[in-house]
């Protein structure tokens, strides 16, 4: 535990887990923040981040709800995502409460927020506040092998990218693979793919030795789990 106080990491949260009416999920946020270990979850649309804002709320008035605009976080591009501004971030973290964003980000001469992808927002947003971990949700569990479908348990961002082009992979799986592996090309020590309604599948991704899903690292490994 002591080496994640203090420490932020990113979960990128799926609808399944988001709106599932029986998970460990909420429970567990409230333990890691209790232990001094920053959640930063990033929401799958508008709707889903305020179901999470209650959900989190419920247990204890630990969330808060942000769209892209609240201090200029994600300033939008027209590529995307500009240089994020994670001031408004660490002042939440450092009071004890759970920042829960919404993928959107600000549009600078426009009336109205610019939507943006969840994966691309959470792996802004990890390599901006130096997390220690950025988790993405999915129902797969992990990341299959187009050839045989046996899940992997680790992959190389090189190895990660590749499968994030292969047609055979479902395209919002595609989506979280690819923004896992640039998120630890820009430093972030590890990213991590799993279905989130595992019980308590935060912590122990977190706090012990097993890993769950598929890990994406920048260590040299092919293997199926």
């Amino acid at each position: 535990m002591t080496g994640f106080a203090g420490k932020a990491f990113v979960v990128r949260v799926d609808k399944a887990t988001a709106l599932a009416g029986h998970t460990t999920f909420v429970d567990d946020l409230a333990f890691l923040a209790r232990k001094q270990v920053h959640p930063i979850l990033i929401a799958p649309d508008a709707q889903a981040g305020r179901a999470l804002v209650r959900s989190i709320n419920r247990s204890g008035n630990m969330a808060v709800g942000l769209s892209g605009s609240d201090a200029a976080m994600l300033p939008g591009t027209g590529s995307g995502i500009g240089n994020v501004q994670p001031g408004i971030l660490q002042t939440l973290m450092n009071a004890g409460y759970i920042p829960v964003i919404e993928p959107t980000a600000f549009s600078v001469f426009g009336d109205r927020d610019q939507s943006v992808a969840a994966d691309e927002v959470a792996r802004a947003i990890a390599a901006a506040t130096d997390a220690v971990r950025a988790i993405f949700f999915h129902a797969l569990g992990g990341v299959p092998d187009p050839q045989s479908a046996a899940l992997l348990s680790e992959l190389t961002p090189a190895e990660a990218l590749a499968i994030a082009d292969d047609p055979r992979v479902p395209l919002d799986l595609r989506a979280a693979i690819r923004a896992a592996a640039l998120g630890v090309r820009a430093g972030v020590a590890e990213a991590q793919i799993l279905d989130g309604r595992i019980a308590h599948a935060t912590v122990v991704e977190l706090l012990t030795a097993h890993h769950l899903g598929t890990r994406v690292t920048g260590s040299v490994f092919t293997g199926a789990a």
